[in-house]
């Protein structure tokens, strides 16, 4: 089959580059227009106990929470009738802002002690908006309005502006300018090192040429699935590093399969015919492992998650559509001047013995202790996920001397209790069971964590109870409180809401939706590479050589993001004792698809020497020699460009780069260079084996 599609792109190269351009430049085109669409939510899981409680209160009570809290600091006291004129002069100005319904402050509620602060100096402004549950864009917008206008100095007094709009306009404002520095470090010096790597400027090109078209297609389906889901605005990053990333990685495999085959002497159209047919099935199966791993994050409840799995196998098919259909073809136009521009001319042809193959031969010699040595690095990287620890995305993502997180920090440790994030008690035809309700709410009144409980709000035959908590929402410790509360009786039908039991059914979805993922990543990832292979070994211990890699890369994370360390290596950050549950998730079936990728890799070209006659030890041999220096280079450049996120000044992109650039160079030194010849040579012929009657469905190469 590859073999006829690498004659097909030869008789049409000009047409079939020419319909890929077009084709690309159109659909970058219409996907800009899916800049305005995408979202800044998507942590709820809309299925949950939650949910149900915030419709129920939306829609039954005609209520909504504050999107924004302000803190009013005074250094002379929130009683201070100068300072009462100038608050409620503030809360009026507030109150004229286009898209502000209602606010409520320390003074215009007669100086509820629930909106003081504990010292009497600081006092809230509590914001309302008429806004759609999903109208993320007008959240954003009006937190961005307040925050400009109203945080700083407001005529002697200090106001610090915070609240879920104003929190999410400032990650995602300071994640917008952080993707653009990333990119104008990575895309440049990326190329510098393709240039080193190719030795050539035309050859360095090509990945640039893979990932750039890989990412504006994706950007246009990214566009069609706004039409029938929210995707998040998070996902512009996963498609920027992944598009470079697989740009960079199947076009290193095409072109120096290319190389190679000219270097043999074969014309321009034969290269291109057995490049297809080899490379290019790689690349193709490669591809097919990636997206069947990112397409695991469809499983989960979460639209944050469902967005990075949409996001991951549309630039996953695309990059893999550039690499076997339009480089080929512009590979057969260019010919002998794919190697013009030659900067680095050793780098030009590929040597049939080299270091690599002597690393193989060297390590093949003594196996077991190489096998053991790496195994104790790996298990020695992940000690530190015994102490990992789980919450979601709040203030402290941010640096601590960002404006909004420092208003998240004064609110918490300054007053009682969150009561702009409060616990909400829901009980559908309550009225008549006061009795009930009241011995349910005293028991919830005795948790570690409580501060106090508000007073019954009726609705014809409903009661509506908020529980304020001293405990931030989105921490393990509120999701103790809201197991807490769960366990106890409760009067029949009654909802537990808010933002605390948002974070625990998100959490609790998480986590029932996980072995579901993680079967699906391993079933398919074993079918796939038994198929590709034709082997019943090397399928599991692609996967246990991963599951490997993944719990070190992990180790390395809890040690730097929990414990706080190498703050001079990834910039500083907020140490808060937890991950966020959603970025270790992507940078687990991240990690886990582009070492599969690698592995893929590795065993095509080991096989396809097996499969001429060479016994194991020189297939493997000659085999890490034509693929190592790609892989390595690969995850080289890759690294470079996860690295860039680093830079980051949002806590969980800072991870999401560190902890992919890590994973990489993990995967394609210590394992691929090292574990995976060692394993080779201790299984010998039997890394081959598989019973004759399951040969029947295996790749024939």
């Amino acid at each position: 089959m590859f073999e006829n599609l690498g004659r097909f792109i030869v008789r049409h190269r000009k047409g079939v580059l020419t319909v890929f351009m077009l084709g690309t430049l159109i659909a970058g085109g219409i996907g800009s227009l899916a800049f305005g669409k995408l979202e800044s939510g998507g942590y709820s899981d809309k299925d949950s106990e939650s949910a149900t409680a915030t419709n129920y209160i939306i829609n039954r009570f005609k209520v909504q929470e504050p999107i924004i809290t302000l803190v009013v600091d005074s250094s002379i006291g929130i009683d201070n009738p100068d300072v009462s004129v100038k608050g409620l002069a503030l809360e009026k100005e507030i109150q004229s802002v286009k898209g502000v319904s209602k606010t409520f402050s320390f003074w215009s509620t007669g100086g509820a002690d629930s909106m003081r602060s504990k010292d009497g100096k600081a006092g809230f402004i509590l914001v309302y908006a008429n806004l759609n549950s999903d109208d993320w864009n007008g959240f954003q917008s009006l937190g961005a309005t307040i925050q400009a206008r109203f945080d700083g100095d407001y005529k002697g007094l200090q106001v610090y502006a915070g609240g879920g709009a104003v929190i999410t306009h400032a990650i995602n404002s300071r994640i917008e300018k952080d993707l653009l520095l990333a990119e104008s470090i990575a895309i440049p010096f990326t190329f510098l090192l393709l240039i080193f790597v190719f030795g050539a400027l035309v050859a360095s090109a090509m990945p640039l040429f893979v990932g750039v078209t890989a990412i504006l297609g994706s950007f246009f389906l990214i566009y069609l699935f706004t039409h029938f889901t929210s995707i998040s605005v998070f996902a512009l990053n996963l498609i920027t590093g992944l598009g470079l990333g697989l740009g960079i990685d199947y076009a290193l495999l095409i072109v120096n399969r290319f190389r190679e085959e000219l270097h043999h002497g074969k014309t321009v159209e034969e290269s291109v015919i057995t490049t297809v047919a080899t490379a290019g099935k790689t690349v193709f199966y490669s591809g097919l492992t990636v997206f069947v791993t990112m397409a695991s994050l469809l499983l989960f409840p979460l639209n944050f998650l469902k967005s990075f799995g949409y996001a991951g196998i549309s630039v996953i098919s695309l990059a893999v559509v550039g690499a076997i259909f339009a480089l080929p073809a512009l590979l057969a136009i260019l010919g002998h001047k794919v190697d013009k521009g030659v900067v680095r001319r050793g780098a030009i042809t590929p040597k049939e013995d080299g270091r690599w193959a002597h690393t193989a031969r060297a390590v093949m010699r003594r196996p077991l202790p190489v096998v053991i040595a790496c195994l104790a690095i790996l298990g020695i990287m992940a000690l530190p996920v015994a102490n990992i620890a789980f919450a979601q995305i709040d203030a402290r993502v941010l640096p601590a001397t960002d404006r909004a997180a420092i208003s998240s920090q004064i609110i918490e440790s300054r007053f009682d209790g969150l009561l702009g994030s409060p616990i909400e008690v829901v009980v559908p035809k309550g009225v008549g069971r006061e009795a009930e309700i009241t011995k349910f709410l005293n028991q919830v009144a005795t948790i570690k964590g409580i501060v106090r409980i508000g007073p019954f709000e009726k609705f014809g035959n409903d009661i509506r109870v908020q529980v304020i908590s001293s405990k931030a929402s989105r921490t393990t410790a509120s999701e103790l409180i809201i197991h807490t509360i769960r366990a106890i009786d409760r009067p029949a039908g009654t909802l537990i809401g808010g933002a605390a039991a948002d974070f625990t059914d998100s959490q609790d979805g998480i986590a029932s939706k996980l072995p579901f993922a993680l079967g699906w990543i391993a079933i398919t990832v074993l079918i796939l590479i038994f198929i590709f292979t034709g082997s019943i070994i090397l399928p599991i211990k692609a996967v246990v050589l991963n599951v490997l890699s993944l719990l070190a890369t992990l180790g390395a994370i809890s040690w730097i993001f929990i414990d706080g360390h190498l703050k001079w290596l990834v910039g500083d950050f907020t140490v808060t004792g937890t991950l966020d549950t959603g970025s270790v998730i992507l940078v687990a079936v991240v990690v886990f698809g582009l070492s599969m990728d690698y592995e893929l890799f590795l065993l095509s070209r080991i096989r396809e020497e097996h499969l001429t006659g060479k016994s194991n030890v020189e297939s493997v041999a000659v085999g890490l020699q034509r693929s190592a220096r790609i892989i390595t280079a690969a995850a080289l450049l890759l690294a470079v460009v996860f690295a860039t996120f680093i830079t980051s000044g949002v806590t969980s992109i800072k991870m999401l780069g560190f902890g992919v650039a890590l994973a990489v160079l993990l995967d394609a030194t210590l394992v691929r260079a090292l574990l995976v010849p060692a394993l080779m040579r201790l299984f010998g012929e039997r890394n081959w084996w598989a019973p004759k009657w399951m040969q029947r469905f295996t790749l024939k190469h």
